[in-house]
């Protein structure tokens, strides 16, 4: 690929993630094109159709998503405090498109195996935390997962949002210190 076109294809990622993120799945390709500074055609060469697009910035998320859990739990923390820091990561992420696509047609096996691999850390971590005695035990790992999902994957999601806010707070042990 040419120097040039590779900088549009990251400058289309790049855009189109900016506004997955500000605004969820509902962006539109026009004006993705027109947040890079590109022509719609350029876009469509690059992506031939917005599923192609979203399936690379899911892909991208899914894998920066691994490589954070997996950074984050090799540090020296208490493993709420991980958990936390995953949290807001996630906010970072277009994880409401990613879980919209999830929704729809059939998953690609490379984003399935992506998932699979993120909710497998998640897992992991849940049950760290637990063991660690910071996080409630009344409720499964993968309860606590999927609760997880629900506050982050979602449009606008913040670290310190009141949805997140609480996720968290409900999630934590009473025995626990704050």
């Amino acid at each position: 690929m040419r120097a040039d076109a590779k900088r549009n294809r990251e400058r289309i990622v790049s855009c189109a993630l900016e506004l997955f993120v500000e605004r969820g799945p509902g962006a539109g390709m026009e004006e993705i094109a027109r947040a890079a500074g590109l022509g719609v055609g350029t876009l469509y060469r690059h992506f031939p159709d917005r599923r192609a697009l979203v399936e690379e910035i899911a892909r991208t998320a899914l894998q920066s998503l691994g490589s954070e859990i997996r950074l984050l739990r090799e540090q020296r923390l208490p493993r709420w405090d991980v958990l936390a820091e995953v949290v807001a990561f996630c906010a970072g992420q277009p994880l409401a498109l990613v879980k919209s696509v999830a929704e729809e047609d059939e998953i690609p096996k490379e984003r399935l195996a992506l998932q699979g691999e993120v909710d497998g850390l998640l897992l992991e971590l849940v049950r760290e935390v637990q063991k660690e005695g910071t996080m409630r035990d009344d409720i499964s790992p993968s309860e606590a997962v999927e609760i997880l999902s629900t506050a982050v994957c979602r449009p606008g999601a913040q670290a310190g949002d009141a949805v997140t806010r609480v996720m968290l707070d409900g999630l934590r042990s009473k025995n626990s210190k704050s």
